[in-house]
């Protein structure tokens, strides 16, 4: 009895994942554990794909375990991994249309990792659907499986209506459009409550419950078909066509069904007639589906069982009840019962599932991460920037009161002993020659990383260029991102580059005129000492100074700033030295919230953190502030006491510059160090930047030249030309021997139907005399009133025919007047079109003329051929 409709798998083709994922994995963490861990769950989920789609399935729920557990996978690398930056590109065909001959099936390539998963969720409602198909319904666990998988399969076409348009962002290929995967989620709905009917008269439930149970099947079934027909898209697809005559005569078995056990129930409460009635109801229903869908359902064990029940009914109200057999349309409806519900997509599907990445944390988590880490670099350098800047503004203070050199040379003919150890400090570190070779190193640097940034932003340019052009070239069939708006972040990315690098050039700047300011000086700390001597100018003797209280009280003084700097320079290092990680509590976040409110938690942690340094810091600027203070009023003093002249001066003004000279030779070497260490840091991010630009660009190719290739076969596919009127007189085709064989109806509908060439008008039907019209059909049986009128060309292809009107019926495919809907014809000898040859009213023996008129047995008679489908006669 039962026929139950499967749905095909997609085919995908081959991605290697392996390959952009390793790559980030091996870019993003260091080489350890962690990274070999990763690497071999990315191994592990190429292989899982390959599994799933890579060969052929088995319809066992082994094979379904596999795609579940790839679905869910799916779904728990999304958050871990920027596939929108890696352009991994998945292809897959549509799983109804089957191509033609000059050209494959349609397709559709996209780098998208939600397609990916779209298509994979369909593949396990097909394959749900599938293992449902082949469940034993004559036990209860077959019946229980088919019931579980129908409604498996009906809940991922569920879920692809409602996420597919948001997943792909495109208009996707009509297998997986809201429109089709709807309907197929009514149909698996339908075959799941079929199932439950069947259980439930195994189960010998009660009359009334499989009535509801039917009637609500028969409902599903209308809905699922009238969803097949008003659809324009869906028709088109031969699946579609086949389905449709299951979809209706489903509806009109089920519709029976509950009429069956409706009137078994009537009985029971002593209403005959309404027993009758149902019974004859349901028997117009199951001849219905014998003379239309006998070739696609089997109802002949449901037309027994009415007809038998019926025939007892009448039997007993004829000679016992007598009761009044009351019209269909005043029947009580039938109630209903809905046993099934579409299964709710929830992840992970599988019980088996156990993700691969567990351990790596979600691409948010990790932003905020970076997020958090810029905030402590922030706060770090906010902090010794400070510290720093007091050591700078000290050393300059000092410098220009010429301390502690002034206390130093009271002789006033020796070189101070502070300046001799500034002196050694530049020789250890390189003097000129060190600062002059980092100084020329910085151009080669830049330019390395200017070269890397432009060859990067020029593989963009190019590809936008070449997409442009074909965009302009073939118009709204290029149906494709524009690579403009695909490149916009990474070209934002690329200007915030160029941006650094100018920034960066103009810091260099500063230092080599800071470097060409203090040169001379530097140079001059570079000499031995006694030509260091004999540079510095001599002065008189102060030597009435060397044991004065202002003399002892600077020395005092200059130590105190010295344990200050030495605590600064501990300081900077506990600061430097402070680590935390912030990951524990951006997942507790996202579990609870659903999102991470990333701001706010790295300040609290970071007022935590450096709350205690940032004291210190504070107190440890008030204090050199403070003795600052004291230190010029007590070099006032110290000035005042000491004699000044011409000489004097001159000594002393030397000796600043070359203090001077030292702190900036300390701070230009640290500046270009920490300039040449950003520009070698800066080419490993512009490498990756530019590797990201070489993949995307390697991906928009790929995808670039398979639609190419689309875009060639459809070309190809195209007629040359309009189609034309060929004359009849060219046809030299002969006419089939008279009684040749007329095969069964069928509903067939070519893939893509070509263009066909629009014969000649059309002469006046002939004449039939009565004698010939009689041996056809009778007056009773064929009214002229059922007769179209003739039309103007040849009919279209004609789908399964239209119904008598009932009162109260199902909605059988008899709707006219909608797009896409055809009758089919059903007596109609394909011989007798496109041949040059009189009309011969063929009658054979034992059979009624064409026009004729059905067996006279047949309550609901076969639509007649109009007359307006004769066939063609040559022009005269």
């Amino acid at each position: 009895m039962a026929t139950f409709i499967s749905v095909p798998l997609k085919k995908s083709s081959e991605v290697d994942l392996s390959k952009p994922l390793s790559k980030f994995v091996a870019s993003t963490y260091p080489a350890g554990e962690e990274q070999t861990e990763y690497l071999r769950a990315v191994d592990e989920l190429n292989k899982l794909r390959k599994s799933a789609l890579g060969r052929p399935l088995d319809k066992h729920e082994s094979s379904l375990e596999i795609l579940l557990r790839y679905y869910d996978q799916l779904c728990a690398v999304e958050p871990k991994f920027p596939f929108p930056e890696l352009c991994l590109t998945f292809t897959w065909k549509d799983a109804f249309d089957k191509g033609s001959l000059f050209g494959g099936s349609v397709k559709l390539a996209l780098a998208s990792l939600g397609y990916e998963k779209t298509c994979v969720l369909f593949n396990i409602g097909a394959l749900a659907s599938q293992i449902a198909s082949e469940q034993n319904l004559d036990n209860d666990e077959g019946l229980k499986a088919a019931a579980k998988f129908y409604q498996l399969a009906s809940g991922a076409f569920a879920h692809i209506k409602d996420t597919v348009l948001s997943a792909l962002n495109r208009e996707p290929t009509m297998d997986i459009s809201p429109e089709t995967v709807g309907t197929l989620s009514q149909i698996m709905l339908s075959q799941a409550q079929e199932v439950f009917v069947m259980k439930a008269t195994a189960d010998k439930m009660k009359d009334a419950i499989i009535a509801k149970l039917a009637n609500q099947a028969a409902d599903f079934y209308g809905d699922a078909f009238k969803q097949c027909q008003y659809k324009e898209n869906l028709p088109k697809y031969f699946y579609f066509q086949e389905v449709l005559p299951v979809l209706a005569a489903k509806h009109c078995m089920m519709q029976a069904t509950a009429e069956l056990h409706q009137s078994a129930l009537a009985n029971q409460k002593k209403r005959f007639g309404e027993e009758i009635a149902r019974l004859q109801h349901a028997t117009e229903l199951v001849k219905t589906v014998a003379s239309r869908y006998d070739e696609y359902v089997n109802v002949k064990d449901l037309s027994d069982k009415i007809s038998r029940a019926l025939t007892a009914a009448k039997k007993d109200n004829d000679f016992i009840y007598h009761d009044r057999v009351p019209e269909v349309k005043d029947l009580e409806h039938i109630g209903k019962a809905t046993l099934v519900k579409a299964t709710s997509i929830q992840v992970p599907i599988s019980q088996k599932f156990t993700d691969l990445f567990e351990k790596m944390v979600p691409m948010e988590v990790q932003q905020s991460l970076s997020l958090a880490n810029s905030r402590r670099a922030d706060t770090v350098n906010r902090l010794v920037g400070s510290l720093r800047e007091a050591t700078n503004l000290c050393n300059g203070v000092l410098a220009s009161l010429n301390l502690p050199a002034a206390l130093e040379d009271l002789s006033g003919d020796s070189v101070p002993q502070s300046i001799l150890d500034k002196s050694r400090a530049v020789v250890q570190q390189g003097g000129l020659h060190s600062i002059e070779q980092l100084i020329k190193d910085l151009p080669e640097l830049l330019q390395r990383n200017r070269e890397i940034l432009d060859e990067s932003l020029k593989m963009l340019d190019d590809e936008e260029t070449t997409d442009n052009e074909l965009r302009a070239k073939f118009s709204q069939r290029w149906n494709r991102t524009p690579s403009g708006d695909l490149y916009k972040p990474l070209r934002a990315e690329g200007a915030n580059f160029r941006s650094v690098l100018d920034k960066a050039v103009q810091a260099d700047q500063v230092v080599r005129e800071r470097y060409n300011s203090h040169c001379e000086m530097i140079a001059l700390l570079c000499k031995p000492e006694n030509e260091l001597c004999a540079a510095i100018p001599s002065a008189n003797p102060a030597k009435t100074l060397q044991g004065s209280e202002v003399v002892n009280v600077l020395k005092a003084q200059l130590a105190q700033l010295d344990e200050i700097k030495r605590e600064r320079e501990v300081l900077e290092g506990e600061i430097k030295s402070v680590t935390f990680d912030m990951t524990a509590k951006f997942l507790t976040a996202l579990a609870q919230d659903g999102a991470i409110n990333e701001e706010v938690l790295s300040a609290a942690e970071l007022d935590s953190r450096y709350g205690s340094h940032t004291q210190r810091v504070q107190q440890n600027l008030r204090a050199q502030e403070d003795l600052l203070g004291q230190v010029q009023t007590s070099h006032q003093e110290f000035a005042a006491l000491k004699q000044s002249n011409a000489e004097a001066n001159d000594r002393e003004e030397t000796l600043k510059k070359l203090a001077s000279a030292h702190d900036s030779y300390i701070e230009i070497t640290s500046n270009l160090k920490e300039g040449t260490k950003f520009y070698n840091d800066l080419t490993e991010i512009l490498l990756k930047f530019q590797n990201k630009c070489s993949d995307i660009v390697f991906a928009r190719k790929t995808e670039r030249d398979e639609l190419l290739k689309e875009l060639q076969q459809s070309i190809a596919r195209e007629p040359s030309a309009p189609s034309f009127s060929v004359p009849a007189y060219q046809s030299n085709t002969s006419a089939p021997a008279a009684g040749g064989p007329t095969p069964a109806p069928r509903t067939v509908f070519p893939v893509q139907p070509q263009a066909k060439a629009q014969p000649p008008a059309r002469p006046p039907p002939p004449t039939f005399t009565p004698q010939a019209a009689s041996s056809g059909t009778t007056p009773s049986q064929a009214p002229a009133s059922q007769v179209p009128p003739p039309a103007s060309s040849n009919p279209p292809p004609m789908a399964p025919p239209t119904a008598p009107s009932q009162a109260q019926g199902p909605p059988y495919p008899t709707y006219q007047g909608y797009p896409g809907f055809y009758q089919m014809p059903v007596a109609y000898n394909p011989y007798a079109y496109g041949y040059n040859m009189p009309f011969m009213h063929y009658q054979g023996q034992g059979q009624a003329g064409y026009p004729g008129a059905p067996p006279a047995q047949q309550t609901y008679p076969y639509p007649q051929q109009p007359p307006q489908q004769q066939p063609f006669y040559p022009q005269q």
